[in-house]
């Protein structure tokens, strides 16, 4: 782990597209300007943005700089395998997508009890741990959704796991569904380096509601996003922070002030408490927009943006939230109250919110 320059990663999730393809233009003067300033931690997955995270990585970064130059991390999803034997031909082509012939980092993905059910099933951890005595990677981790308990069953039962990546942000830590602070005092406990993931909250701690955003705004200092990522940098621990960025401009703010990090100081500590009193005031849906729930939607729902479109809604009180939901997210005809109670995207769920309840609050809201 010696080859990380510092505690800021570039989380390829959400990568700047165009016509429905990444924007690999504005990808490479992004990793250009990540590396150029000292920063060197990448991280992906094979199910994000269908498969074209990978491979924009190959085209922006790995084909273009040498292997010393970059610390790549990518994951195992179950999505992807149905028994152990499936598991090495599905990491080599990992491996060929990203263009090179090692992983710095190999997660299990999405850890949870149910996930972690079927990877024990499967010997999927042991699986990995074998790929990495052959040198294949080189540090084991899991990244985690789940309950404290889990997680301490979890690294219970392999000692080997060396890093965890957990969701944590100011507005989850004490939140009782994801209970950022209990799992992370997990991880404490077991003395694993943490990963963040969401530490803006999928962007809701950026686009925040104007009556916090005043409060951030009468510190005079960064963006929103700054004051989010800085809070959850500055807990002991924390090796590195990542952030999901779209667009040259975010990582350029980004960048402005993770260069030469500083904690927040107590003022800036009175602020967030501040915007996080105004957020539960506003009865959100609190989704990252991750979209692991639309994958296994039979309905083919597009969950994350009528929860979008409710939280605008709740926001604004104005007609454009119902302009965008009857005539841009539900034109095809596939509405919130189309959801037939199958479970299956509160079960991906890492927020563990009560889709199908809140799909019918939607639906009451919009569909007249």
């Amino acid at each position: 782990m010696d080859k990380i320059r510092k505690n800021f990663g570039f989380g390829c999730m959400r990568l700047p597209m165009k016509n429905g393809e990444v924007d690999k233009e504005q990808t490479c003067a992004m990793v250009d300007a990540f590396l150029e300033n000292g920063f060197n931690y990448f991280d992906t997955a094979h199910g994000y943005l269908g498969g074209k995270s990978e491979t924009a990585l190959r085209d922006c970064l790995t084909s273009r700089y040498p292997r010393d130059c970059y610390i790549l991390t990518n994951k195992l999803t179950n999505f992807f395998f149905k028994k152990q034997e499936d598991i090495r031909p599905f990491f080599e082509s990992q491996l060929e997508a990203c263009g090179v012939d090692y992983f710095d980092f190999y997660l299990m993905h999405a850890q949870g009890a149910d996930n972690f059910a079927f990877f024990r099933k499967c010997h999927a951890y042991e699986a990995a741990l074998e790929l990495k005595s052959e040198g294949k990677f080189r540090h084991f981790g899991i990244s985690f959704h789940d309950t404290p308990e889990v997680l301490e069953q979890i690294l219970t039962e392999y000692p080997q796991i060396e890093v965890v990546q957990i969701q944590f942000n100011y507005m989850d830590y004490d939140d009782p569904a994801v209970q950022s602070r209990k799992v992370y005092e997990i991880c404490r406990k077991f003395g694993k380096p943490v990963i963040v993931m969401e530490p803006v909250k999928g962007g809701n701690l950026v686009n925040l509601p104007e009556d916090a955003k005043i409060i951030l705004d009468e510190l005079h200092g960064g963006s929103p996003a700054s004051y989010a990522i800085r809070y959850a940098a500055g807990f002991d621990g924390m090796m590195m922070v990542l952030s999901g960025m779209s667009s040259l401009e975010q990582m350029q703010d980004n960048i402005s002030y993770m260069k030469d990090f500083q904690p927040l100081n107590d003022q800036e500590l009175t602020a967030i408490d501040g915007v996080c009193k105004v957020f539960r005031s506003k009865n959100l849906i609190p989704c990252t927009a991750c979209r692991y729930c639309v994958a296994g939607c039979p309905q083919h729902i597009s969950i994350p943006d009528l929860f979008a479109v409710m939280n605008t809604k709740q926001l604004y009180h104005d007609w454009n939230a119902d302009y965008y939901y009857n005539v841009v997210h539900t034109a095809n005809l596939v509405k919130a109250s189309y959801c037939i109670k199958c479970g299956k995207c509160e079960k991906a769920c890492p927020q563990h919110l009560h889709i199908r309840d809140l799909l019918e609050d939607v639906a009451k809201e919009f569909e007249h």
